[in-house]
């Protein structure tokens, strides 16, 4: 893992005064975990209030909550009581809850440098984790839409997604599942063959953004994108959030994919990274 670190502190060196994100004293030492993963480097800060508070009652958005066996089977552990490799993902959420608080950040996007680092299972698990502060509303957003997996990860299925709306085939309450947890909302993805980059910088999703944005001031909007190595959806969307979670695998990803990912991020706030074990 020290290879990994090394070239993290690199390209952060290299990438000094073009970024806001961590300094020198931001940074945390890995704690070795048993469950996948270990903790998020970022700063702590002092976390501010939210406005929001008390139950939810659906009456549009279709709930769909997976059973407890489907959750275990897919490594949805953060809203498992009394489960261990929960805790991880405890800590991650407090210390993105006290950056974002402290920088009045709304939006956060969550990658890798390729595919299979787990960064979907990051972004679920933190969204499950967020959702559980009782103050914390959540939304949950497929945006890795050649290939969404949300919705798989909760065995949910889906006639519409995302792309269905921006092209104007069905509105935003028709597609959000609420997957059992009572402050959490999944905005799907749905897999399209005819889909392209272009779609995401069409008048329809900057609308999009800012009605998800300013409908409720306490919310917390995740998104979860394809690898930046892959393919340009990450490099086309990332200036439209406050902020990124780049999520490592450990021993598979290499110094060059950090320092190329790094680049790629160019001006987005780096939230912090993530290492993921299999």
């Amino acid at each position: 893992m020290d290879y990994i670190q090394r070239a993290i502190e690199k390209a952060r060196e290299e990438r000094r005064g073009k970024i806001s994100g961590l300094s020198d004293n931001d940074d945390a030492k890995s704690i070795d975990r048993p469950a996948e993963h270990s903790a998020v480097r970022v700063a702590a800060a002092d976390p501010a209030g939210d406005s929001f508070s008390g139950s939810i009652d659906y009456t549009e958005t279709r709930v769909k909550a997976p059973d407890l066996q489907t959750l275990r089977d897919n490594r949805i552990v953060a809203g498992l009581p009394h489960v261990a490799e929960a805790e991880p993902y405890r800590q991650l959420r407090t210390q993105v809850l006290q950056k974002m608080r402290a920088n009045n950040w709304r939006t956060l996007a969550i990658t890798s440098p390729t595919v299979d680092a787990g960064k979907t299972l990051t972004a679920v698990n933190l969204a499950v984790s967020l959702s559980m502060e009782v103050n914390q509303t959540v939304l949950l957003v497929d945006l890795d839409l050649r290939n969404p997996g949300i919705l798989r990860t909760f065995n949910i299925d889906t006639e519409h997604g995302l792309v269905d709306h921006l092209r104007g085939e069905v509105s935003v309450p028709d597609i959000l599942v609420n997957p059992g947890y009572e402050r959490l909302v999944i905005l799907p993805g749905k897999a399209d063959k005819n889909y392209t980059s272009e779609i995401l910088t069409t008048p329809k999703m900057n609308e999009l953004i800012a009605d998800l944005v300013s409908r409720y001031d306490s919310r917390i909007i995740l998104f979860d994108l394809p690898a930046l190595l892959v393919n340009d959806d990450a490099l086309v969307f990332t200036p439209y959030v406050d902020a990124a979670l780049l999520v490592l695998e450990e021993g598979v990803t290499t110094p060059a994919d950090i320092n190329r990912s790094l680049q790629l991020l160019g001006s987005t706030n780096l939230l912090g990274t993530v290492m993921n074990k299999k």
